[in-house]
């Protein structure tokens, strides 16, 4: 499966993140220190750009899904996010490289993107299990991820190395498809 698609809510849209559209998130990109945690330079157009095509290829190797997020009720691209490291045979993905503009934190914008993804690797993709894999450091994220449910699995000992040349412990958080179900009921 190295298909695009849509998913939408009342309070967020993702589209497929493509060159056509990437621009639409510079100014987000640009932010300073918006992904400190993350491997991953985004901070300028032409580093944007080398983040969405390597995205893309991800995409057509099947192994990631990437996503431009739409805030429908702020009416304003907010930034990026991603099926990834998708795993057919043992149906288990990825929800990652995630960033949105500081202007969208906290207004419960990621909470509803992050709902409207898991059910549809739930529901519709029919995978068994969510992970997110967060920086050690990032209490935000680890936070967010256990509001939704998410059970911290293990960490990663000096797993991945930052832009900055740290390498941080990486903690591994999963969400089994039964217990998602269970939590909405």
């Amino acid at each position: 499966m190295n298909e695009s698609f849509i998913l939408e809510n009342d309070r967020v849209l993702l589209q497929p993140l493509t060159l056509d559209n990437f621009e639409e998130l510079i100014s987000i990109a640009s932010q300073n220190n918006l992904v400190q945690y993350s491997p991953s330079n985004i901070s300028t157009r032409v580093s944007l750009k080398d983040y969405v095509e390597t995205a893309i290829k991800q995409l057509n190797n099947g192994t990631s899904i990437p996503f431009i997020i739409y805030d429908k009720q702020k009416k304003a691209y907010a930034g990026s996010t991603r099926y990834m490291n998708i795993n057919f045979k043992n149906k288990v993905l990825h929800i990652g490289s995630t960033w949105i503009g500081r202007e969208f934190h906290g207004s419960g914008l990621n909470d509803q993107m992050k709902s409207l993804m898991i059910d549809h690797a739930f529901i519709k993709m029919d995978f068994e299990k969510v992970e997110f894999r967060i920086d050690e450091r990032n209490i935000k994220s680890r936070k967010a991820v256990e509001k939704l449910g998410c059970t911290l699995e293990g960490i990663l000992r000096k797993d991945v190395y930052l832009l900055d040349g740290f390498k941080r412990n990486t903690c591994c958080y999963g969400l089994l498809r039964e217990e998602w179900i269970e939590r909405k009921s």
